[in-house]
């Protein structure tokens, strides 16, 4: 009894730190939604449930000092006259913010911090109202034992018919066609029950496995959903096993079952209208979303398909996932060796029978694969809304923080993208609002004098480009001086004067992200040290991704980051330089060149390529070639590669051809260099590099041109990291995979 106690509290309380991070955005809301309709009563009501929801389950879950805290916020908020006050929005600001102290605190296993200032502003907050009294619910003296009811199994609509729509009655009777009875469920919860959401979901996942859930009542945010819940079930058990199911110690109370729709009984009696006469409720999320299922799923009868139950959403560790997908990539990298077997198979014995029985399997095989994959990416894509949700609470404070007044617009939240990468651009997204309040928008006395309305406004847009997502920041400030920025890259010897003068103003932005630059005139806690906008390019390039800014002075600025939708496996064109094998990502290649050496010529000590009447940079990766006649007259390929908004040519000795590549990371100690993002076993067991353009591109961009005759071997790797290389060959342990996709 001990063990399934410990189990049960464990479970809670992971349940608990999940939900609660739901609990502490809906309280972030709320306190905005107040802070713009002071005094709305309402508004203060759904802070309080919120606030009493959190209460119940910490307390639940041992959770004191927390538990604590949150009943004295709630009993501040059944005074009468709080609801008039505007102290109560920043009261919440301060508790939310505590609370996630204290929760972060919890899951660590350490002690939570001091609570006392949130606690004595509580105090002032209820030392206002002159003769407030608290609104404290009753408390039942003694425990009511569970109960179970089960009701005659007659085929009858039960009065709470009225609160099932359309679509669930159609649902009903689909799952009676399929042979499965319909019961209508009503478990009490425990009225002394600690944590009455957590056990409502508990309740929820129980009868999930006794079949298919058709509706759920009240709403889980309806203050009746703590008291009693009610369901519809179809079954093919017996209503005293279904019963037994959905009896939890110290979490419910009374079970009454009652029988909708007997299913023995279809062929006689099918459920008329008239037994559900009463004009449809709103339906609740759980109503909505069992219409989904009614209406897209409409299973025959006699065919055994039921409609999907509501409570399909399961919670898996993200590390579950990654494993399954370095699964995956190994499939792929299998699927490579026997498609290169196959071949050799088909040149030493081209008049086999068996070879097409092999190729067709292998076909099928390929077909499979690309389906599982397909399906295991979709798993790890998720709603950028997840990071996009955090930043209205943290536009409001820094505003306040520089005097600002600032609005955020948000949209394109529904834009799915892998979850790796979602966690990866979290800090340099942050850092470009940041930079957006303090840097973009004006203060509202210089916006009235320029004309523009004293409150600036923010954009996050995220949408789908092809195969990219694109993040787009945009703010109505006062934009970038590209003069500024030459002079400040001058002063701090990034450039030379002549240097400067020689790029274009898109070249300019480019010194922002730059270690060590800043045009702020002075150092605040928001900004001003020139630390951030480098570590938002260095993510970039990690991520394979890019990033590019449009501004227009006095009008705003706009930073787009174009993202790939997932990093684990990737289609790339591989070739050769200098017998050595590597590969780019296909989707960054516009087209492929054939040219001579002699078309290649020196601009500023750069090489650029005349390509249809455009000027190509050229990127070298091998030596320059020697000034003989033959070597001069040689053939190249270039790839026309693209790295943010501009064009480069790639310069290549010869193709491969294209392949699917699992991308491998590469830890420091097997490679030095960070021209390379990571690298991939090809099917006869050779290793191939993948390329980092990006910082390939920035390589060059940073190589002075007086520096390009010192050296031959620019972008060359080192000696040590092909031997390490070679080492890799032979499956390093540290050539290991991807994870989370991310090399």
């Amino acid at each position: 009894m001990t063990d399934t106690h410990d189990e049960r509290g464990a479970e809670l309380r992971e349940l608990f730190f999940e939900t609660s991070q739901e609990l502490l955005q809906a309280l972030n809301d709320e306190a905005l939604k107040l802070e713009k309709k002071p005094g709305d009563e309402e508004i203060v009501r759904v802070i309080r449930r919120t606030v009493h929801t959190l209460k119940g389950d910490s307390a639940a879950c041992g959770l004191r000092e927390l538990s604590e805290l949150a009943h004295q916020f709630e009993d501040a908020l059944s005074l009468e006259g709080t609801t008039t006050q505007a102290a109560v929005a920043e009261i919440a600001f301060a508790a939310a913010d505590v609370f996630a102290e204290m929760i972060a605190a919890y899951r660590r296993g350490k002690k939570p911090p001091s609570s006392r200032t949130l606690s004595q502003k509580i105090q002032q907050m209820t030392a206002a109202p002159a003769t407030g009294k608290i609104r404290r619910p009753k408390k039942s003296v003694g425990k009511t034992p569970a109960s179970t009811t089960l009701a005659p199994r007659t085929q009858q609509a039960h009065k709470t018919g009225a609160h099932w729509t359309e679509y669930e009655k159609l649902a009903m009777t689909q799952a009676q066609a399929s042979g499965q009875d319909v019961f209508h469920v009503t478990v009490k919860i425990d009225p002394h029950c600690a944590m009455p959401i957590a056990g409502r979901q508990l309740v929820h996942n129980a009868i999930g496995v006794m079949g298919p859930v058709l509706a759920v009542r009240p709403d889980a945010k309806s203050p009746a959903a703590s008291r009693q819940v009610e369901f519809v079930l179809a079954s093919v058990q017996t209503a005293e096993q279904i019963a037994a199911k959905c009896r939890i110690p110290t979490i419910t109370g009374e079970v009454a079952i009652e029988l909708i729709l007997d299913a023995a009984a279809a062929a006689k009696t099918l459920p008329t209208e008239s037994k559900f006469e009463v004009p449809p409720a709103e339906p609740s999320p759980e109503g909505v979303a069992a219409e989904a299922v009614a209406a897209t799923a409409t299973p025959a009868a006699g065919s055994g398909i039921t409609p999907n139950t509501l409570e399909n959403i399961l919670r898996v560790d993200a590390g579950r996932i990654d494993s399954v997908l370095n699964l995956v990539g190994e499939l792929i990298i299998g699927k490579s060796m026997l498609q290169q077997a196959l071949n050799d198979f088909s040149k030493r014995f081209p008049k086999e029978p068996l070879r097409g029985k092999f190729a067709d399997a292998m076909a099928f095989q390929a077909r499979v694969l690309t389906d599982l994959q397909r399906s295991v990416m979709k798993i790890r894509m998720v709603p950028v809304d997840q990071l996009f949700r955090r930043f209205p609470r943290m536009v409001r404070d820094i505003a306040r923080q520089c005097g600002r007044e600032v609005e955020l617009d948000i949209s394109g939240q529904d834009t799915d993208l892998d979850k790796g990468i979602l966690d990866a651009i979290a800090e340099p997204l942050t850092h470009l609002v940041r930079n957006a309040v303090s840097h973009g928008i004006e203060p509202p006395d210089e916006r009235r004098k320029l004309g523009k309305p004293p409150q600036g406004v923010i954009r996050l847009h995220a949408y789908h480009q092809g195969n990219q997502v694109v993040v787009e920041i945009t703010d109505d400030g006062r934009g970038m001086d590209a003069q500024k920025i030459r002079a400040k890259a001058i002063e701090l010897g990034m450039a030379t004067p002549e240097e400067v003068t020689r790029l274009t103003d898109a070249e300019v932005f480019e010194f922002i992200f730059r270690p060590g630059f800043s045009t702020a005139d002075e150092v605040t806690e928001v900004s001003g040290r020139g630390v951030g906008m480098d570590v938002v390019q260095s993510v970039m390039h990690r991520l394979k991704a890019s990033i590019s800014v449009e501004t227009r002075p006095g009008k705003g600025s706009t930073f787009r980051m174009k993202l790939p939708l997932t990093l684990a496996i990737i289609k790339a064109l591989l070739f050769w330089v200098e017998q050595r094998l590597y590969a780019i990502p296909l989707n960054a290649v516009l087209e492929i060149a054939r040219t001579f050496e002699t078309e290649v010529h020196q601009v500023d000590n750069y090489e650029v390529l005349q390509l249809r009447n455009q000027v190509l940079p050229l990127l070298r990766l091998g030596r320059p070639v020697a000034d003989s006649d033959s070597e001069r007259k040689a053939k190249l390929f270039v790839l026309v590669i693209t790295a943010g908004e501009r064009k480069y040519g790639l310069i290549v000795d010869a193709l491969e051809g294209e392949e699917e590549l699992v991308i491998k990371a590469l830890d420091d100690q097997t490679f030095s260099t960070d021209l390379v993002s990571g690298a991939s076993i090809l099917g006869d067991g050779r290793v191939v590099l993948i390329l980092n353009l990006p910082a390939v591109v920035e390589h060059v961009a940073r190589w002075r041109p007086q520096q390009r005759g010192e050296s031959n071997s620019g972008l060359l790797l080192t000696s040590t990291d092909r031997m390490r290389l070679a080492m890799s060959s032979k499956m390093s342990p540290r050539l290991t995979p991807a994870v989370g996709g991310q090399a």
